[in-house]
Formats: C-alpha cells, sequence, structure tokens
C-alpha cells in the first residue's frame, strides 16, 4: 500500500505494476473526496496518448500549415519526434529570438513537486534563452491585481487567512458573498491532505455562529451551516454591499477609530455612499430596486453585523466576472467598517469555499522544488490574454496602470494545461490557436488543446513516475513512489526535455547530469540542510522515501489574519502605498479607467436580468 497525492485528496493505493487494482482515500482525510475513486481508471481511458504525434499538414509541409484543429495526426517514434521539435526550436530561436516563443503552459499540471510540468518547461526554454510568460491566473486575475493597492498581496491573504479552526471558535457571524461551496473547498494546487470545510463550519454552528450565503445557488453552502440564505440577482453584489455600508455609516455603527487609524479615503467613499458624489444616495432603497433583496433585510443584516464578530468573506467567483473589481475591494471595506480585521473570528476573507488552503495555517517550511532558473525575456501578458496576444501581434494594451505591446509569437510550447478548458470565449481562442507557425503540447490525455497541436507528446501521470509532493499552504510532505509502469510509450516531461536538450546542445545546463531520482535526492538533500542550518531536523532521504509523509510544523497557529497589523500599524505596515487599508487607492485613480475609479462604486454589469436585453432573454445562465 504507498500513498499518493491528487489536487482533490490523498489516496492509498495497491498495484499489480501494470495498473491500480485498489485505490482508496488517505486514513489520515476526515472528509475524504468521492472522485479518489476515478484515479484507477483513468491510467488506461482510451484518451491516454500511447506515442508521439505529428499533424499531417505540419508533417507534410511543415511549420505555419493552417488546418490545426482539423487534420488528423501521424504517430511517430521518439526519436523523429525529438528531430522534428529540435530542429524547429532552433530555427525559430534562431531567426525570431525567445521572444517569439510563448511557454505560458497554465494549470494546476499533476500534484508532484519535482514532476510539475510548468517548472519542467520554464526550465528547459530558459536554458534555450528563454520565453514570453504570461502573469496572473483565470482563478483570480482581478484579485492578484487589484488587493495589492488595496490591503495586500494575493498570497498573503491566501497562505495567512484566518485560521478555520479560530473561525469555529470565535466567529459569530460569516457573511459569505460567492458561498462556501463545499465542492470547490475539495481542491488546491499540488494537492489536499485533510479536507475540513464541512467539520469547521458543522462546530462554529454547534457553537451558535449564524451562516449567512449570498449567492445565486442555494446550495453554495454546507449543510452543516443552517445558512440563510439571500439571492441577489446575479451580477448585482456591490449594489447590495454599498448598501450595507450606507447603513453602517448613517447608522454609526462604522467603527470610526478604526478607520481613521488603520485606513486611508474613508470620507471619501463616505461622500459617495451618501450621494454627495453623484446625487445617488447607495440606501437599501436603492439597492433593492437593483437586486431584488428587500430593503428591510439589508438594512437588518447591516445591524445584525455590526452588533456580532463578523467574517466577511468573498468567494473567488464574484471577481470573475465583468467589474468584479467592485465586489472585491467592498467586501474589504465592509470588514473595515466592522472594525474586526486582525480580531479572531473577524474581518475579511478571500476564498473560503473557493479552495481547501485558504484557512490552513501556514507551514513554516516549504518543500524541495526544481529551480526554473533565470528568463531571458522581458516580455509578458496577462494569462487570459493569451488569444488577443496571438490574434494581434504589435497591439497596445493597457494592463495594472501600464500600456503594453503584444509580442510576435512563432512557437507555443505547452505543458501541464489545457487552456480549451478554461478560456472565455472558445471559437475565439480557436482562431487564435491557428495563428502560431507551431504549438506542443505535452499531455497525457487527448485534450482540446492537445487536438489544437502539431507536436503532441504524450507524458505519465503521477501515478506512473517517482517524485514528491504537498498542496499549497498543507502541511503534509508525501513521498510519491512510482506505483505503475507507463502507458504505452509515456515519458516524463524531464526526461523529454532532457533528450530534446542534448539534441539542442544544452543537456547539461538542463540535467546538470543528474537523473530524475538524482534530482529528488539531491533538492532533498539541500533542503534537509537549510532546514538543519534553521534548527528544523528532518529524516534522511531514504528513511523519508520508504515512509508515510512528514507533517511540517506551521508558522502561527491559531493563525490571526492581520493581527500584527492591527496590534501596530506603524512597526507591521501594510505592502500598500500608504501601508494602511486603501479605501481609496490614489494610485489606481491615476490610471483614469473609466471602469475602475480609485474608490469602490456600483457598475452595471454589460448583461444582467435588468438590462434592456433581458426583455428578450429573460433567463440567466449561471455557471457554478
Amino acid at each position: 500500500m504507498a500513498v499518493h497525492l491528487t489536487h482533490w485528496g490523498t489516496f492509498e493505493a495497491v498495484s499489480d505494476g501494470e495498473r491500480l487494482t485498489e485505490v482508496r482515500p488517505w486514513a489520515g482525510d476526515p472528509e475524504p473526496m468521492p472522485q479518489i475513486g476515478n484515479v484507477a481508471s483513468a491510467q488506461h481511458h482510451p484518451a491516454r496518448i500511447a506515442r508521439p504525434h505529428v499533424r499531417k499538414g505540419w508533417l507534410d509541409h511543415g511549420p505555419g500549415a493552417p488546418r490545426r484543429g482539423d487534420e488528423p495526426f501521424v504517430p511517430v517514434s521518439w526519436d523523429r519526434a525529438f528531430d522534428l521539435l529540435a530542429g524547429e526550436l532552433r530555427r525559430v530561436y534562431r531567426d525570431h529570438g525567445a521572444q517569439a516563443v510563448y511557454g505560458g503552459s497554465y494549470g494546476w499540471a499533476s500534484a508532484g513537486r519535482f514532476h510539475h510540468a510548468q517548472s519542467q518547461v520554464h526550465r528547459f526554454l530558459n536554458v534555450l534563452g528563454g520565453y514570453v510568460r504570461h502573469v496572473n491566473s483565470y482563478s483570480l486575475g482581478t484579485s492578484t491585481v487589484l488587493l495589492p493597492h488595496v490591503i495586500a498581496d494575493v498570497d498573503v491573504l491566501l497562505s495567512q487567512a484566518t485560521a478555520k479552526s479560530v473561525l469555529a471558535e470565535h466567529s459569530e457571524m460569516v457573511v459569505a458573498f460567492g458561498g462556501l461551496s463545499p465542492k470547490n473547498a475539495a481542491v488546491s494546487p499540488g494537492g489536499v491532505s485533510r479536507h475540513n470545510t464541512r467539520g469547521w463550519v458543522k462546530a462554529a454552528r454547534a457553537r451558535g455562529c449564524r451562516f449567512v450565503t449570498v449567492s445565486p445557488i442555494r446550495d453554495d453552502t454546507p449543510a452543516e451551516a443552517q445558512a440563510e440564505w439571500i439571492a441577489p440577482l446575479p451580477g448585482t453584489d456591490a449594489a447590495l454591499m454599498l448598501a450595507l455600508a450606507h447603513v453602517l455609516d448613517a447608522d454609526g455603527l462604522a467603527d470610526t477609530g478604526f478607520l481613521d487609524r488603520y485606513t486611508v479615503g474613508y470620507p471619501r467613499f463616505a461622500r459617495y455612499l451618501r450621494g454627495a458624489a453623484d446625487g445617488v444616495v447607495k440606501d437599501p432603497a436603492w439597492a433593492e430596486a437593483i437586486t431584488g433583496v428587500p430593503a428591510a433585510r439589508i438594512t437588518e443584516l447591516a445591524r445584525e453585523m455590526a452588533a456580532a464578530r463578523t467574517l466577511v468573506t468573498v468567494s473567488w467567483s464574484l471577481q470573475r466576472a465583468r467589474h468584479g473589481e467592485q465586489p472585491l475591494w467592498l467586501g474589504v471595506v465592509l470588514a473595515a467598517m466592522l472594525g474586526q480585521i486582525g480580531l479572531p473570528g473577524g474581518g475579511f476573507g478571500h476564498g473560503y469555499g473557493s479552495t481547501s488552503l485558504v484557512g490552513e495555517p501556514k507551514p513554516q517550511l516549504s518543500v524541495p522544488r526544481l529551480s526554473q532558473g533565470r528568463n531571458g525575456v522581458s516580455a509578458f501578458i496577462p494569462v487570459a490574454r493569451i488569444a488577443d496576444m496571438l490574434l494581434n501581434p504589435g497591439a497596445a494594451y493597457d494592463y495594472n496602470g501600464q500600456r503594453l505591446t503584444y509580442p510576435d509569437i512563432r512557437l507555443v510550447y505547452w505543458c501541464g494545461g489545457n487552456p480549451f478548458h478554461h478560456h472565455q470565449d472558445l471559437a475565439r481562442l480557436r482562431e487564435a490557436f491557428t495563428r502560431p507557425e507551431t504549438v506542443v503540447v505535452h499531455d497525457p490525455f487527448w485534450t482540446a488543446t492537445a487536438r489544437h497541436a502539431d507536436i503532441v507528446l504524450p507524458v505519465t501521470m503521477t501515478i506512473e513516475r517517482d517524485d514528491y509532493g504537498s498542496g499549497q499552504n498543507d502541511r503534509m510532505f508525501f513521498p510519491m513512489p512510482a506505483l505503475t509502469r507507463p502507458h504505452g510509450e509515456a515519458r516524463d516531461d524531464y526526461a523529454i526535455f532532457a533528450g530534446l536538450s542534448d539534441r539542442l546542445g544544452t543537456g547539461k545546463d538542463f540535467t546538470e547530469g543528474r537523473t530524475a531520482m538524482e534530482w529528488l535526492r539531491h533538492l532533498y538533500d539541500e533542503w534537509r540542510g537549510n532546514l538543519a542550518e534553521r534548527g528544523h531536523a528532518v529524516p534522511g532521504f531514504d528513511e523519508f522515501w520508504a515512509g508515510e509523509g512528514l507533517e511540517l510544523p506551521v508558522a502561527s497557529e491559531p493563525q490571526v489574519a492581520f493581527a500584527d497589523f492591527r496590534a501596530d500599524p506603524d512597526a507591521h505596515p501594510l505592502s500598500t502605498p500608504s501601508g494602511k487599508i486603501e479605501i481609496f487607492s490614489a494610485t489606481i485613480d491615476s490610471f483614469q479607467y473609466q471602469d475602475c475609479p480609485g474608490l469602490p462604486v456600483w457598475r452595471e454589469p454589460d448583461e444582467w436580468l435588468r438590462s434592456p436585453a433581458a426583455k428578450r432573454f429573460p433567463l440567466q445562465l449561471v455557471a457554478n
């Protein structure tokens, strides 16, 4: 029986060498996920790629053939695939430079730290001279750009969020904009050891905590919460939040002492709330006409929030929308007006119920990982701009106060992700994928992205290779020895890049003379030595590899977000320009973006149920 990681949980497995004969959840997981049972059936699924393939038009006519996505693929040997791909990489880097290569592989790929696909491809391309990269994410694109101006870097908000155990003990009220979805809380990048969403919610409720879920979907919160359900029209959360803020302001319930000491810009925001800025008072009656939530309930809810130790949490879903900055920013403002940021059980949260990592105490120790090296190209795009980039090389666009230009991409190298799974406009993305001269994809399966490639190389699943893994913000670190032989002719990404590097003359730079297992030992020993210097003892590699995992110490238990800032904002300022929470941001205001001014406001969505188009199209799809 061996332990292994997936993004939705840890499992124990028995193998006969060819396939998994038994799969069951890890005994240490109190709330295991039923998806674990799918691992065994996936390995030899008909969608697995068994051999290298090349699109027929590219094979016959060379780079640039236009029928990508429509033509059949021709199986080839590994030697033939390496020769073709090495030649194409050599041509593009020689004739167009590294700035013509997009190594924007995006997605969680597989669990496991060494064989993390993006780390492998980025290291490989960096050895060749670099690549155009992406920044931000589809999941948190708005948050990663907005929140550093307002309160903190998003990684701080996620990894240092108030622990769920603290919420269970101290929260008196949880108002969850976007809900606390158990299905989303089941997953985390890199893996999950222990699921506990239902557990902390049940404990909080048993102690008397009230839950209010603000969502178009009734079951977006665990049944254990016994939550009150408030369902504003989709896309109108900002109006509801403004009305709640108006009640706090008008009734004298806003914590002016906290606002004066820990925030900047509240007077300017209050003018907007009261209608002095635009003649529109953002009171509950105004919000009822927009959201459909009764004004009396809005007023009552605001007063209840002020009377309790209240957590205001905003799911990732709210910022994945047109004007998504506004409800996210307003969640911070509401929490600041309540004055409970930095207190156990109160304040602001972002992503409870969006992923399992939020509310887990941050481990003191990171885990070993492969260096990606140095990228020689400075150009980048926001990740969701891939279609814009491929369709409009040389065009200018705005990003976070900057005016940038799209590079001219000739070759796309994709590993460990499937943009046709998560991009917004798939028809437009399909058109965009016809523009590069060559698209290369590594994948275990015939995904839509693989079917829109020119060269497709089959790679192993985690159960088919040696690795070790730990989920983001997870305190467990597991060995992950290979459980079976690879499917067909699949190879590890590392082995593929080592072979390509040898043909390109960069083999020693990429591998440094090590096999994958030698890298695992080297990185572990290096990590162990660094920990010993800091007073942390972990077993040697052989003992770790033969064991069932290490539990890493956490930095702070109980963990309370922004407790240091609250205790002494001068000694522990935020990373914002002012060092405080920015209810009004002079930086954002200086960008002069019409859809995102320097303070949070109500902006009508392009499409919603009170728009003129709704008279013809009266239904709104909620893609939960």
